[in-house]
């Protein structure tokens, strides 16, 4: 069979769908992917995935806005490649049901899905969710496996491949950087990611307490310190930077996705927030400590647990408070207040 997984959102739940995408493809179908254009770049090297269509609902509303002819044919195009390969099965990680019309416009036959909210009715076999919440959302993606039959059981690891073109340019920035062959680098992503957009800022504990890590890890031992961020959170990454001595290598906004993956393979360790950055630690092998505010690490944290992936959590009675896709415009944040550098820099060393 010909499946498509579809899911528009950010880096950690691509990769939280990679479980159930290689039981799909190591029982014989033949497995593609619709994503959003900013994660494409961590899928286009999985050899268990035949093709990537990579525009999303935020891609094309972005190319209308400058020009509606161009979202036009921009979206037309995409349609007609999608109905070119003539799926028989899609499964539809949206939670959004214009993904599943058009999927049912295409004449994709079986679809599978959440029905959250009443957004599941163009889906043809479904399971009913108010949120999630009890188990990680690798579990919850693995359970619409069951609609495929019993020879299907997905795995709970997931996988990133990283592409020769992208080490081999990674290799070139850290050499630009005064990086050796046998350097120790450690990685810092002191903001998270962009999957919550304009409210990041709610999962990220203070640049300043990053910065504290940075530095007293940068003089009190052999390693180089690495800072990861994309472009919008260059003003956080150039103020840890700032606050470092010696001053670390500032990745931030640099780099291609599946560069940054290449030089995050390369770390003996990632201290993170909540976010992308953390999921493609965890899939890449890299060991990591993580720090998480509002958001419930059992739904969301490091998966499978593991000694080799620490999470840091708040002690607030009202963490976590991120429950079905909401959270309180708490202003306070004193599931971070209780989160000090030195608790977080002895967890780093007992991992070095």
């Amino acid at each position: 069979m010909k499946i498509l997984i579809v899911n528009p959102f950010g880096i950690g739940d691509v990769l939280f769908t990679t479980p159930i995408l290689n039981a799909l493809a190591e029982s014989g179908h033949s497995v593609y992917y619709w994503s959003n254009e900013r994660v494409a770049d961590i899928l286009k090297y999985n050899p268990k995935i035949k093709g990537v269509f990579s525009l999303a609902r935020g891609d094309i509303k972005k190319i209308f806005k400058d020009s509606f002819f161009s979202g036009i044919k921009s979206l037309f195009s995409m349609l007609v490649k999608i109905k070119k390969e003539k799926f028989d099965v899609a499964f539809d990680f949206s939670l959004d049901y214009r993904y599943s019309l058009i999927l049912w416009f295409l004449g994709v036959k079986k679809r599978i899905g959440f029905d959250y909210k009443n957004r599941g009715r163009f889906l043809t076999d479904a399971i009913k969710v108010k949120g999630f919440g009890g188990q990680h959302m690798v579990e919850y993606y693995n359970g619409l496996a069951r609609f495929m039959g019993s020879s299907i059981k997905p795995d709970v690891n997931m996988e990133l491949f990283v592409g020769k073109d992208d080490v081999k340019q990674a290799e070139v920035f850290l050499q630009k950087c005064g990086v050796a062959a046998g350097d120790i680098l450690l990685g810092i992503a002191p903001g998270g990611g962009g999957s919550w957009g304009k409210d990041a800022f709610r999962k990220r504990w203070p640049k300043e307490k990053f910065a504290y890590i940075a530095e007293r890890l940068g003089k009190e031992a052999s390693y180089k310190i690495v800072i990861f961020g994309s472009k919008d959170e260059s003003d956080i990454c150039a103020y840890v930077n700032k606050n470092t001595s010696p001053k670390a290598i500032d990745a931030c906004g640099k780099l291609t996705l599946g560069q940054y993956a290449a030089v995050l393979k390369r770390c003996r360790l990632l201290v993170t927030n909540d976010g992308g950055p953390l999921h493609m630690a965890v899939a890449l092998e890299v060991p990591s400590v993580s720090i998480f505010g509002p958001v419930d690490e059992k739904v969301y944290g490091p998966y499978p647990e593991s000694s080799k992936h620490a999470v840091i959590s708040g002690e607030a009675k009202c963490r976590p408070c991120y429950k079905d896709f909401r959270y309180p415009l708490c202003k306070a944040f004193i599931c971070f207040d209780s989160i000090e550098p030195e608790r977080v820099l002895k967890t780093v060393k007992r991992f070095l």
